[in-house]
């Protein structure tokens, strides 16, 4: 298990839920934290309470990663403190909707690509040469189960993950005979705000999807992530795929009604 003390981690989609979490055990492991997401009063009140609990470094980016330009200002004008980012965890991302895809919302699916597939790359794009140039770093993407296999009315949100799982596989190609090493983790059924996003705010619809099942937690997903990012340098974790004990498959869920 290597240290992550003092090494710098970037954690996009980090006001909340999985992003949230990876934010408490990453500075709980002594790690200098770059946090980035779109609701600043949220990063904000995530920043005050790691500072309580475990008093280490940290820098905030109000950042949507859509916006190709934010992303590079956002990367180029890191303070020199900051700029050498060793784990980069993508972890932004969303689901809208449950349409069949002949009758699909435009918007949902742009939401959808934006963010999931193009914001993954954006970062990636940004941050790897720099991994790159100093022989270290680590990218670690939230792919989905989604990735894997595909449900009704998930179309185009199981293509995107599918994107986020052959990307991986790919930059960790691009990446061969450098140090800098890639994993894709995909879960399954995570209680966050991921179903009341899908439904447009819909909360009595999303407390629907966890009913009558034991889901992952955010920490628990983070935990496999932490776990990743702390093996011995010469050890790359490719792909870790987890679900709740409830779940064996993108569409067969236990349900204990």
């Amino acid at each position: 298990m290597i240290s992550l003390e003092n090494q710098i981690v970037l954690i996009t989609g980090a006001s909340s839920g999985i992003g949230a979490a990876c934010a408490r055990i990453f500075a709980r492991g002594g790690a200098k934290l770059i946090l980035a997401a779109r609701r600043w009063e949220r990063l904000q009140q995530l920043a005050n309470e790691l500072n309580q609990l475990f008093g280490g470094e940290i820098h905030l980016l109000q950042l949507d990663v859509r916006d190709r330009s934010a992303v590079e200002s956002a990367i180029s004008t890191l303070p020199p403190d900051w700029s050498d980012i060793d784990i980069l965890i993508n972890n932004a991302g969303l689901s809208r909707g449950l349409d069949k895809l002949h009758t699909g919302d435009f918007q949902d699916w742009e939401d959808m690509i934006d963010t999931n597939i193009k914001g993954l790359l954006y970062l990636s794009r940004y941050v790897v040469p720099g991994m790159v140039n100093r022989s270290r770093g680590h990218v670690i993407n939230l792919g989905s189960i989604a990735g894997h296999q595909t449900y009704p009315g998930g179309n185009v949100y199981c293509g995107t993950k599918a994107a986020v799982r052959a990307i991986s596989e790919g930059l960790k190609q691009d990446l061969l005979g450098t140090p800098v090493r890639v994993t894709s983790v995909d879960p399954g059924m995570v209680e966050t705000e991921f179903s009341e996003v899908r439904f447009h705010g819909d909360t009595q619809r999303a407390a629907r999807v966890y009913q009558g099942v034991t889901p992952l937690t955010p920490d628990d997903v983070a935990d496999v992530i932490f776990f990743c990012a702390t093996r011995s340098p010469h050890v790359n974790i490719n792909e870790v795929v987890l679900m709740p004990v409830d779940q064996a498959s993108a569409t067969l869920v236990n349900r204990r009604i």
